[in-house]
């Protein structure tokens, strides 16, 4: 049966529209851009990681949403689009970071590792019966190359970036950055500069059950979450400045 030019192509993962389009990855690409804002920040001697959380009802204990989460003692990673697609990705991350471990006695290249869940990401994109992956992943680390920072797309594309932002506020924070960020910038005053750009984002203003934060730091090459005691000291220390 004949069907209308412009019928059917959002149907299939495998067919592209006239005018070279996939309209599936870019409903995965919808999907990032109606999640919590995330960002990340890459510092002379680390990296920041920061997003916004939203109470969504009353009743949820808001501690057990994780937005922020460890892959390895060196590497750790946020999101923004679909909760369960991003758990699925990071577990795969997870076990990509051990194997490397059993194989070759050492700490994952954090490279490495954002193309072997960006292949994963990209798979999905090319087979009948499956969709992409409707998240967008913020993969950060120090490894012997130093602190580094990467952004992978629905659609298996991965970029190294200075300063990032994904999710529903991505556009207000990254104008924050292009007018704020310096390649210079320590941990400490990344810790702050993530703080305000989330603050134009952050509906309420800037409250520990509204944010997390992790930090990077080359000197220790570990992953820390912030603990809401600490990160409340960062907030009153900005409000007061």
């Amino acid at each position: 049966m004949f069907s209308p030019p412009g019928m059917g192509y959002d149907r299939a993962i495998t067919i592209f529209s006239p005018d070279g389009r996939l309209f599936q990855v870019e409903y995965a690409l919808e999907a990032v851009r109606r999640g919590w804002t995330a960002l990340g920040i890459r510092c002379t001697d680390g990296v920041v990681l920061a997003v916004e959380k939203k109470k969504i009802s009353p009743l949820i204990d808001s501690s057990s949403m994780e937005k922020i989460l460890k892959i390895d003692d060196h590497v750790g990673a946020t999101f923004a689009g679909l909760s369960s697609d991003a758990r699925i990705l990071i577990e795969k991350a997870r076990q990509e970071a051990q194997i490397n471990r059993m194989l070759y006695d050492e700490i994952i290249d954090v490279e490495v590792l954002t193309k072997k869940v960006s292949e994963v990401k990209q798979i999905y994109t090319q087979h009948a019966g499956v969709r992409p992956f409707g998240v967008a992943l913020l993969i950060a680390g120090i490894d012997k190359n130093g602190a580094r920072l990467f952004m992978t797309e629905p659609s298996g594309a991965y970029a190294g970036y200075f300063a990032v932002a994904i999710g529903a506020g991505s556009q207000s924070v990254t104008e924050f950055f292009e007018k704020n960020y310096q390649q210079d910038i320590s941990v400490e005053d990344a810790i702050t500069l993530a703080l305000k750009a989330l603050a134009t984002v952050v509906e309420g203003g800037l409250d520990p059950s509204r944010i997390e934060l992790a930090i990077l730091r080359s000197k220790t090459g570990k992953f820390e979450n912030l603990p809401p005691a600490d990160l409340q000291e960062y907030i009153a220390k900005l409000k007061a400045a």
